[in-house]
């Protein structure tokens, strides 16, 4: 069981827990989380996460009660030494809008050797990071939209759909065919992870670094949790989505992000509102995937051609 006491409201923080989508954003471990289905009061989902350094996934079920305000959940299908897992989030108001928050976890290992000393310190180490992050992002004066939000840009793609998921797929190639990415690393990994880091020029001329975690299925989509990230955001997540049309494909870029809230007035200077943050961020991250998508477009006519 892990424990903390948080300088935010019940509701601030039931809700960001509720909504599994934003997870990548907030809490380190967790690179992609995918809705299954859901119903009156219950939900099931897929998670890619990192555990003690590799990124597992496994399919899990959880149930709300928003009287409560507990959300217990179970693996229904898990990973080795995990044979079984489940648990619970418990928020209990504290005095001044604060909240002690409870993550409990439960499970049954595979009997191999270690294999409960590896789950705890995985749960260990994962938990205490979901906490802070939680206590970070949520604070009593804003709302959890004014810091977690997401947003989607979609493009028309000349070819078909196969050939846009190559173009994203293939990141090793980008520093080839992306005007302002200056290298590339890729690693990939069992399962369609792979490991990714760029440094990207700007366009006053400045070169950035960073690294990504990216889950993918093949011809479909690919997700991606940001683990170098710019200093105004606290986490960056999103995904690739391709979709083949009639005439071409559709090809859609959804990034979810949260902010640090601390460093808004030292990155954009005193006096910037939680709002216009949230502006700049749309503007700079959707010019640079669909400056993406529209090289890929560009790239597919030029084969043609």
């Amino acid at each position: 069981m892990h424990t903390l006491a948080v300088d935010a409201p019940v509701s601030v923080l039931y809700d960001l827990v509720s909504d599994v989508t934003v997870w990548p954003a907030i809490f380190g471990p967790s690179v992609y989380a995918r809705p299954l289905a859901h119903g009156p009061g219950w939900e099931r989902f897929h998670l890619w996460a990192l555990v003690n350094g590799e990124v597992r996934q496994w399919t899990s079920r959880r149930e709300f009660d928003p009287v409560r305000r507990t959300i217990t959940f179970q693996q229904e299908h898990s990973q080795p030494p995990v044979a079984a897992m489940g648990g619970s989030w418990s928020f209990r108001p504290l005095p001044d809008d604060r909240t002690e928050i409870v993550l409990a976890h439960d499970f049954v290992t595979d009997g191999s050797p270690d294999a409960a000393e590896w789950i705890n310190a995985a749960l260990d180490r994962n938990s205490a990071e979901e906490l802070s992050a939680l206590a970070h992002v949520a604070d009593s004066t804003t709302s959890a939209e004014e810091v977690v939000f997401s947003f989607t840009d979609t493009v028309h793609f000349p070819g078909d759909a196969a050939a846009a998921y190559e173009f994203l797929f293939r990141a090793d190639l980008w520093a080839q065919r992306l005007p302002h990415v200056a290298q590339v690393r890729l690693d990939e990994r069992p399962g369609g992870v792979q490991v990714l880091a760029m440094s990207t020029r700007t366009a006053d001329g400045a070169t950035h670094e960073t690294r990504s975690v990216r889950v993918c299925q093949p011809g479909e989509w690919i997700a991606y949790k940001q683990q170098l990230t710019p200093a105004l955001l606290y986490g960056h997540s999103g995904v690739w989505t391709v979709q083949q049309e009639s005439a071409g494909a559709l090809v859609s870029s959804r990034h979810t992000v949260a902010l640090d809230r601390e460093r808004v007035a030292t990155v954009l200077g005193p006096g910037t509102s939680l709002a216009e943050a949230r502006d700049q961020v749309r503007l700079t991250l959707g010019r640079n995937s669909r400056a993406t998508m529209e090289f890929a477009a560009d790239h597919v006519r030029r084969q043609r051609a």
